[in-house]
This record gives structure tokens, C-alpha cells and sequence, in this order.
């Protein structure tokens, strides 16, 4: 009688956890959030007129005033998991957004990026899109782990988008998977694989390069054109 079938043996050792050091980029550098140095910044950019759609698809906000933010900045800056960086431009030193990784799972080797807020300030940059390139790498070079997940509500189009543009593969939608503010979500997932790091890498460091953006800060190759 043949074997049951059965996965390939891999290394089980386990990842290591996050530490509180910054990633350090050429355009952003993502610092473990600080409430007294990222707050203000912070608040400012993502709360006031228009600024409401910024957390339209995420679990919390906006706030109704300052202390209730800063409440919620000191519990997401003690939390391990999710564990949150500040997202900080290098030529104004203002904290422009943040983002965290959770559901840390070492003994499988598998992490997740979310709980991303980019202010206006961020948005649409490449310095944007490097806070993901330092975050993807610094899980597979520094950390060790197999597997990096995208989570998103199945709705959020420019969500979905955006993990295609950074190199996830899309494995299908969780029906039903959670009632965030009183309404339901289904949840769209994506991966990066380990395996797949170092072509991705190849992609967003080809992209990155000064020589890609004319002197109007125009990208000439976009990154999803690069992604194998």
C-alpha cells in the first residue's frame, strides 16, 4: 500500500519576533511607534475635514478628539501583536502614517501586514511603497519567516490593488469573516512566500532606484510591471 500523501519536510525552527529597532529606508523610515514623537503628527494627518475616508476600512477611528486617540496610540505603542510602526518621511521627520505586523506566528514561521494608515502626506509617494518593500524584507532576511500575509475587506478595491501591485498572490475570499463596526466583511487573502522574496526584491529595488523617477518624481516603469 503507497504512503498517504504528505507535505516536504521543511526546517522547524521558528522565526524570531519583532524588536523594537527601525527599518531604515532612502526615502522613509519606519520607527516602533512612540507616542510622544509620532502623535501629533499623526492625529494631525489623519483626522479633520475629508480626512474621514482614511479609516473607512479599518478595525478602529477616526476619533472623536485628541484623548482618544492618544488613548489608542499608547495601547497599539505597548502591543506586541499587532506590533506598529510609524511610518516617518526622512526629509520632514513627521510621522505620515503607520502600519503593523500581526497574527505573529513564529513556530510556523507565517506574519501578516496590516493596520496600515498612510495620511495624505503618504499616499500615492514611493516612499509609500518602500515602507512596504523595508517591511517585506526585513520578515524574510532578518526574521525568518516562510510566509507574509495580506488581509483586506473584500470591498476595499484600492486594498486588493495594491497587494497585486506589491507582489502578493490573491488565494481567495473568506465569506463572512468578521462584523467590524456593526457591518459585515469578508475578507479577500493574499500571500508572499519566502520563495518568492528574492524576485519580488529584485522588482521593488529595480523600481526604487532614483534612475526610475524623472525630475518631476514621475515614475517611467511602474512596479507592477516588474513583479515576476
Amino acid at each position: 500500500m503507497s504512503p498517504l500523501p504528505i507535505g516536504p519536510p521543511v526546517d522547524s525552527s521558528a522565526a524570531q519576533r519583532p524588536q523594537r529597532v527601525p527599518l531604515r529606508g532612502r526615502l522613509v523610515t519606519l520607527e516602533p511607534l512612540d507616542p510622544a514623537v509620532h502623535a501629533d503628527t499623526l492625529y494631525d494627518g489623519s483626522h479633520g475635514e475629508g480626512k474621514e475616508q482614511l479609516w473607512l476600512y479599518l478595525f478602529d477611528g477616526p476619533y472623536p478628539d485628541r484623548a482618544s486617540f492618544d488613548e489608542r496610540m499608547k495601547k497599539a505603542a505597548a502591543s506586541e501583536d499587532p506590533f506598529f510602526y510609524a511610518v516617518v518621511d526622512q526629509d520632514s521627520g513627521r510621522a505620515v502614517g503607520y502600519a503593523a505586523y500581526l497574527r505573529i506566528e513564529p513556530a510556523h514561521r507565517v506574519i501578516e501586514v496590516g493596520s496600515i494608515l498612510y495620511t495624505p502626506a503618504l499616499q500615492r509617494t514611493a516612499g509609500a511603497t518602500e515602507a512596504m518593500y523595508l517591511m517585506a524584507r526585513h520578515v524574510f532576511e532578518d526574521l525568518g519567516y516562510r510566509r507574509y500575509e495580506w488581509k483586506c475587506n473584500a470591498l476595499n478595491e484600492p486594498s486588493r490593488r495594491a497587494a497585486l501591485r506589491l507582489g502578493f498572490t490573491f488565494e481567495g475570499i473568506f465569506r463572512q469573516h468578521m462584523i467590524i463596526k456593526g457591518r459585515n466583511r469578508d475578507t479577500a487573502w493574499y500571500s508572499m512566500l519566502d520563495s518568492e522574496w528574492p524576485a519580488r526584491k529584485q522588482a521593488f529595488e529595480r523600481w526604487l532606484d532614483p534612475a526610475n523617477f524623472d525630475d518631476a518624481g514621475r515614475q517611467k516603469t511602474s512596479l507592477a510591471s516588474l513583479m515576476p
